[in-house]
């Protein structure tokens, strides 16, 4: 718990030291914008009720006072008639050092990992603990890991529909909502065949790709069909750390993604590796298969090419990849915007059902669940 040791009423704002030693200058048309009293601010729905172009440019402060432990900030305003109160918490929260900037952000506890990590973090989780404190074991490890693994599911569909409904709603796509499949010639999507998939990230022709997917064994009577998981995170780590000018470029560089078939013609495109204002890998985005032509000048385009050789063949090395042969009732829930996915070639039957979530509604649950 934060702390306000002192604070002073200053021309642009209003300083605040913490108790830790550090502190800041809080704008005084911020503080106004953030006032969370009832005029201001509907608690209930978590939305501003302020005209903030209204308020006047030179909005400030008449004066303020503390409570006793420093946990509440009592600010007055000139020219109205409203004390505004802000937790200690909440202005720690956006304490900026030089070049920065707050936004809420979600506690992530990421580990990246290879084959040997993974094999002694992972815990599969019982679907029938999904009812009790298994959702949350499950959204932990997707935190973590970048997936998690459910055993015991019933082998039927439905049981993809409620799991996916613990976190949010099922996302529709091209493919439907709830989808299964076998091999099938007719489908325009390699996924669809007994050939092996490499390591690849789904809908990189989607602007905004799916956040979770989650894959169910319905039925194995094959040989091979192993599935594969790669940490993206990892491989972006290998990269900034080993290669850093094929990090360079697949930060910088748009790849386009396609989908063409089945009376649908998609388009979209990002970096392979998404990099947030704080330098923090936000998304990995990789599907050779999917990818449509392009071209850049020469230098650029052989760049290109070296540096998703160099992340291809990271994808492919076993020491970095997760397999197992999923057997009936057993499903996997992976972060498509960090973990990569594919299947080792099989013969025989095999059969899976599936469905995608959108990324907020991950989000969403990791903190309600934290």
């Amino acid at each position: 718990m934060n702390a306000i040791e002192s604070a002073e009423i200053l021309k642009p704002g209003l300083r605040v030291r913490f108790t830790d030693g550090r502190e800041d200058v809080f704008p005084w048309l911020w503080l106004r914008d953030h006032c969370r009293e009832p005029q201001s601010y509907d608690a209930r729905t978590a939305q501003r009720e302020l005209w903030t172009a209204d308020l006047p440019a030179d909005v400030r402060a008449e004066s303020f006072d503390l409570s006793g432990d420093g946990g509440m900030l009592f600010v007055r305003w000139r020219d109205e008639d409203l004390t505004s109160r802000y937790e200690a918490d909440f202005l720690a929260g956006f304490v900026l050092m030089p070049g920065q900037h707050r936004t809420p952000k979600l506690h992530r506890k990421a580990e990246s990992w290879d084959t040997a990590q993974v094999q002694r973090r992972l815990a599969p989780v019982a679907y029938a603990d999904l009812e009790s404190s298994g959702v949350a074991d499950m959204l932990e490890q997707i935190d973590r890991l970048g997936f998690a693994l459910i055993q015991g599911c019933p082998q039927d569909p439905a049981s993809v529909e409620q799991i996916a409904r613990g976190i949010g709603y099922v996302r529709e796509t091209i493919f439907g909502g709830i989808w299964s499949f076998e091999s099938n010639d007719q489908m325009a999507d390699t996924a669809y065949t007994p050939k092996a998939l490499r390591p690849h990230t789904d809908s990189t022709y989607s602007h905004d790709a799916p956040g979770l997917q989650l894959l169910l064994c319905l039925a194995y009577e094959a040989e091979g069909g192993e599935s594969v998981l790669v940490d993206g995170l990892r491989i972006a780590e290998t990269l900034r750390s080993s290669h850093p000018e094929a990090f360079e470029t697949l930060t910088h560089i748009p790849v386009p993604g396609q989908y063409l078939g089945d009376g649908a013609h998609l388009v979209a495109e990002r970096p392979v590796i998404r990099v947030g204002s704080h330098g923090q890998i936000e998304q990995i985005s990789f599907n050779n298969y999917d990818r449509a032509p392009f071209r850049l000048p020469d230098a650029d385009m052989a760049a290109f090419y070296d540096a998703i050789r160099t992340f291809d063949l990271l994808a492919n090395d076993p020491d970095m990849q997760w397999r197992k042969v999923l057997a009936p009732g057993e499903l996997i829930i992976f972060d498509n915007w960090r973990v990569l996915h594919g299947r080792s070639a099989f013969t025989g039957y095999r059969k899976m059902a599936g469905c995608y979530l959108n990324r907020e509604d991950f989000e969403s649950a990791l903190r309600v669940s934290q």
